[in-house]
This record gives C-alpha cells, sequence and structure tokens, in this order.
C-alpha cells in the first residue's frame, strides 16, 4: 500500500444552544414589530422598531434575521404588508434604479427568504424535471477555450477527436436545448406560482414604478422582480441544486460546469439582457442571440405573473405552511424492527421498508408500489431519539416510540443508511411532530433484552428513561414548521447584542428632545417624540425577556441541583 500524505481540512463550528421561553414573552416583542407594519409613522425620519433593528444588527445575522422575521409574519398572516414596508423604504433610500435591491439590506434578504419559504415546491416543479435530466445525462459542455479538453471528446465521438470549434459548436446546441426547456418552464409556470408571491411582486412593481416614472426607467420594474425571481431564485438552484433540495447530492465537477453555464445565462436573461456584452467573458458570446430573444418572453411572463385579481390579493391571510398535510415531505428505504418479541438480534430481525413522512402520518410498506401499508398518525409519537449502537450492534441506529389507543408505548427501531441519512431523517419527523403534546421527557437509549435495559441494566421494562429525549431539529431548512417562539427568540438575541446600539439612540433622540430637532435633521418636536419611544418599548422589552431568561435559568438549576442529590443506579 502507498501511503500518502493526507490533506489538511480546517473547520470552524459554531454551537447555539438556547432557551425557548413560553409565548407569552414574546408577545410585547412581536406586537411592537407588527406595529411597525400595521401603524407606520407619518414622518420619514421616525424610526420603527424594525427600522431599529435593521440599524443594530449586523450584515452578518442580516440573513437570520430575515429569515425569521418573514416566519413571524407568516404566522401572522401579514408577510405581504412586511415586504411592502421593507422594500417602500429600500426604494426611498436609491437612486439609480439599476442598484435597486442589490445591496444585501434586510429588505433583499427578506424577500429572498420568503421566495425560499413559501415558493420552494413552485421552484421544484418548475426545475426538477430538468435539473434531474441534466445530471442523468452527463453531456460534456464548455465554451471557455482555455477549459475545453480535447480528451474528453471521445464521450462525444467514438469516430474521431473533435476540433475545439466542434466542442464549442456542439455544446451550444447542448446548452440551448437545456436553456429552451428552463425558459419554457419559468415562462408557463404563471398558475402554479403561490398567490402570496404573485401578491408580493405586484405590489413591489408598483412601489418601483412609483418611484422611478418616465419612459427611461420603463425597464426598472420588471428589472426589481426579475432580479428576486431570476437572480436570487431560479438561477442559484440551477448552480447548486443540492442546496434547494432539487438533488440529494452535489454535482460532479462535469455536471457542476454545465450548470454553472446554464446559471450564467439564466442570470443574463434574468437582467434582462442589459449586461450583454458587457463582461469579460467573451466566449458566452455564442448564447447572446439566444438570450436576447428570450428578454420578451420574460417581460411577457413578469406581466402575466403581477396580474393578479382582487379576490386573491387576500390569500395571503389565509394559514400557511409549507406543505399540504398529507404531503410527503420525505420518503425512502429504511430497515425496521419492533422492541417486542424478538430476543435474538441479528441482521435478519431487521426488515427492509419503504417510509413515507408526512405531517399526518408515518407509513411503511414493502415497497412502493405495495399496496398494503401500514400508517402511524403523527400525533401518537412521543419520542424520537438515536439508539446506541450496543444496543443491536448496529450504526446508525433510531426509535419512534408512539402511544397507541389503550395509552401503551410501543417502540419502533429504525436503521437508517449512513450518519447523514440518520440526522435526517431525526430531524424530519421532529419537525413533523413539533406541535405534539405529551412527549415524553425520558427515554432509555438502548433496547430492553435479556431482562434488563442494555443503557442503564434496569430490569424493570416500564422503568423511566434514563437519558433526557431531544427536540433538536436541523433550522433554517426551506421545509421547518412555523415556530413563532423560536423566531422571536432570534430576533431577541440579535436585539441583545446591539442593545448596547439601542442605548446610544435613545441617549442620542433625547439630547435631540432637548433641543428640539432631530439629530442630522430640522424635523419638529412631534416627529422625535414618536421617534424615541419605539427605542425605549424596545429596551424595556429586553429587559423583561432577559429577566424571564434569569428566571427559567435559576428555576432550571435548581431542578438539576435536586435531580443530582438523587441517587442514579450504577450500570
Amino acid at each position: 500500500m502507498v501511503r500518502g500524505k493526507l490533506g489538511a481540512l480546517r473547520l470552524r463550528v459554531q454551537l447555539a444552544e438556547d432557551r425557548i421561553l413560553p409565548s407569552k414573552y414574546y408577545q410585547p416583542l412581536i406586537d411592537l414589530l407588527v406595529e411597525s407594519v400595521l401603524c407606520p409613522p407619518e414622518g420619514k425620519e421616525e424610526l420603527t422598531a424594525l427600522d431599529l433593528l435593521e440599524e443594530i444588527c449586523s450584515v452578518d445575522s442580516r440573513q437570520d434575521v430575515a429569515t425569521k422575521l418573514v416566519k413571524i409574519f407568516l404566522g401572522q398572516g401579514l408577510v405581504v404588508p412586511l415586504l411592502d414596508y421593507l422594500n417602500a423604504g429600500e426604494a426611498s433610500r436609491t437612486t439609480d434604479p439599476n442598484t435597486l435591491f442589490r445591496s444585501n439590506s434586510l429588505a433583499s434578504k427578506s424577500m429572498e427568504q420568503f421566495m425560499k419559504v413559501v415558493g420552494m415546491p413552485y421552484l421544484h416543479d418548475v426545475l426538477k424535471a430538468i435539473i434531474n435530466r441534466i445530471f442523468e445525462e452527463k453531456k460534456y459542455v464548455e465554451l471557455d477555450p482555455c477549459k475545453i479538453e480535447l480528451s474528453r471528446t471521445r464521450r462525444i465521438s467514438f469516430k474521431s477527436s473533435l476540433s475545439e470549434a466542434r466542442i464549442q459548436e456542439s455544446s451550444l446546441e447542448v446548452l440551448k436545448g437545456y436553456l429552451r426547456d428552463i425558459v419554457e418552464a419559468i415562462v408557463g409556470s404563471v398558475e402554479r406560482c403561490p398567490p402570496t408571491m404573485r401578491v408580493s411582486f405586484k405590489h413591489l412593481h408598483k412601489q418601483v414604478e412609483k418611484c422611478f416614472p418616465g419612459m427611461e426607467n420603463q425597464d426598472a420594474k420588471y428589472v426589481a422582480i426579475s432580479g428576486f425571481l431570476f437572480l436570487r431564485f431560479f438561477a442559484p438552484a440551477i448552480l447548486t441544486p443540492k442546496l434547494f433540495s432539487l438533488r440529494e447530492q452535489h454535482a460532479d465537477t462535469q455536471t457542476s460546469r454545465t450548470l454553472l453555464l446554464l446559471a450564467k445565462a439564466v442570470q443574463s436573461i434574468g437582467n434582462l439582457g442589459l449586461q450583454v456584452g458587457r463582461g469579460k467573458e467573451q466566449w458566452m458570446e455564442p448564447l447572446h442571440p439566444f438570450i436576447l430573444a428570450s428578454v420578451g418572453q420574460v417581460k411577457d411572463f413578469l406581466d402575466r405573473l403581477v396580474d393578479v385579481e382582487a379576490e386573491n390579493e387576500g390569500r395571503e391571510k389565509e394559514p400557511w405552511a409549507p406543505f399540504h398535510p398529507s404531503a410527503t415531505i420525505k420518503e425512502g428505504y429504511l430497515n425496521k424492527r419492533r422492541a417486542d418479541g424478538l430476543h435474538l438480534v441479528s441482521r435478519f430481525t431487521f426488515k427492509k421498508r419503504y417510509f413515507w413522512l408526512s405531517n399526518e402520518t408515518l407509513t411503511y410498506a414493502k415497497s412502493p408500489e405495495w399496496q398494503v401499508r401500514t400508517s402511524i398518525p403523527v400525533q401518537r409519537i412521543c419520542a424520537v431519539e438515536r439508539v446506541d449502537e450496543n444496543a443491536f450492534q448496529q450504526p446508525h441506529m433510531m426509535q419512534i416510540t408512539t402511544r397507541d389507543n389503550g395509552g401503551q408505548l410501543l417502540t419502533m427501531y429504525i436503521q437508517c443508511k449512513n450518519v447523514n441519512e440518520l440526522n435526517q431523517w431525526l430531524s424530519a419527523v421532529r419537525k413533523a411532530t413539533i406541535s405534539n403534546e405529551w412527549m415524553l421527557p425520558f427515554c432509555h437509549p438502548g433496547t430492553f433484552r435479556g431482562n434488563r435495559w442494555t443503557c442503564c441494566l434496569q430490569t424493570d421494562r416500564a422503568v423511566r428513561g434514563c437519558s433526557r429525549t431531544h427536540s433538536a431539529v436541523t433550522l433554517g431548512d426551506w421545509s421547518d414548521p412555523l415556530d413563532p417562539d423560536t423566531e422571536a427568540q432570534v430576533i431577541y438575541r440579535q436585539l441583545l447584542l446591539g442593545r448596547d446600539k439601542l442605548r446610544e439612540k435613545c441617549v442620542e433622540l433625547s439630547r435631540a428632545a432637548a433641543t428640539g430637532m432631530e439629530p442630522g435633521h430640522g424635523a419638529p418636536q412631534d416627529t422625535r417624540a414618536r421617534s424615541r419611544p419605539a427605542a425605549a418599548r424596545l429596551l424595556e422589552v429586553l429587559q423583561d425577556l432577559e429577566c424571564a431568561h434569569r428566571a427559567f435559568e435559576d428555576q432550571e438549576q435548581e431542578e438539576e441541583e435536586a435531580a443530582a442529590a438523587q441517587p442514579v443506579p450504577c450500570p
């Protein structure tokens, strides 16, 4: 065996652990945020809680804050008014329409996250088929003469090596074919676009048209929408399908290059061809005629997209969920075994079954086509935990504990293919059960075998679990359920980090009040009077939440000390 020197990998890992309080403690904060949108100030210089939040949060945290804001307002049925408020402020501060929404402002990040949260099923409906075809066909595509590899031409022609020009010609035809399918899928998807997205784009269209009137700015209203829809949604999904759950694995090097070229072209189409010929990549020129010919289709698509009937504009107030309750949110083959019945543990005690998970049921059968299926109501699941490897001498194990009609606990053990699949299933089931009542606080990470638990060696099968259960999930995914308490906690933490800036703002406004002038402006005193309470009330909310956290910490510490004083059975 030839031993070579392995490469080094440097990781930066950050673990964040937070305590989520009951809903009543976050309500004052949510009320302040909602008030910013529903009762906006009359004067432009007046500050709201949302304005202050954007001022004090860092650029690095803006995406996370935007995601939580979008979800909070989705839960309130007010996401379109939120986006209107943020977009109006962004448009009023922008002097050049060419730079509109091109920064990482809270408005642009909120629109970007809004599309991911609300529009991901729509994205899958539009792009998944063509993305799958690109992965399966694995065609060699290259337009840049500096990157063409003549050795790969055998995959194109078995007769002889192809010239550089022939490779470019063949690649151009392949790219145009893919692009034609992508553009046709997008422009033909108006009716499938979520009504909430269409309404938000309609309002954005009107705002930009109002701020930038005149024939010289006639494309601004199109670019504002296509900048979000094409540049921040469709093009990134084409470039990295795995990040948008279009594929389970990243593309190989050859497919990645094809996706990159397609994403570049889609970006140019989204820019309405305004940047065509101005870049350094002149080798993209053969695609320019196709890009320019697609601009008219895109404009017509955007016109139809924002042509929403009046009755649809109220749909954003309907309850929102990323999936229909019965829609499958995860599926695949797993190995299962019930806890009761068998004492012999071997690989034959596990049966390969195909599982489907929705927000209503966890279902399994011998195969996807098998008609006889077993379904477990999600509301009966009361624990989803890992299993120690020594319990079955098998890795990547999880257990799902349910409660039957008689109140008896039943446990099903499941083996996944690898640790990634294990984490994905743990997170998916926990998300589906996040609102379940009577979840178990403790469980056994082992199994009951040989008249005792393998984890704590207790001989009583009904004894309380020896390990705490968990509710942790992989957050930040577009399919995360709405959880106002968790989302408000993130906003609170960001405000807490910027509390010094908030205090400085209060002092600044107080000093301005003494002189009768707004800092940096000539605003009258009534404007100042309405600006100061927003900052002051935010500080009061932060102080109340901080006191509540301390009280819960003290209570938890007392419970841990009391538990530590009790004897624990030795293994």
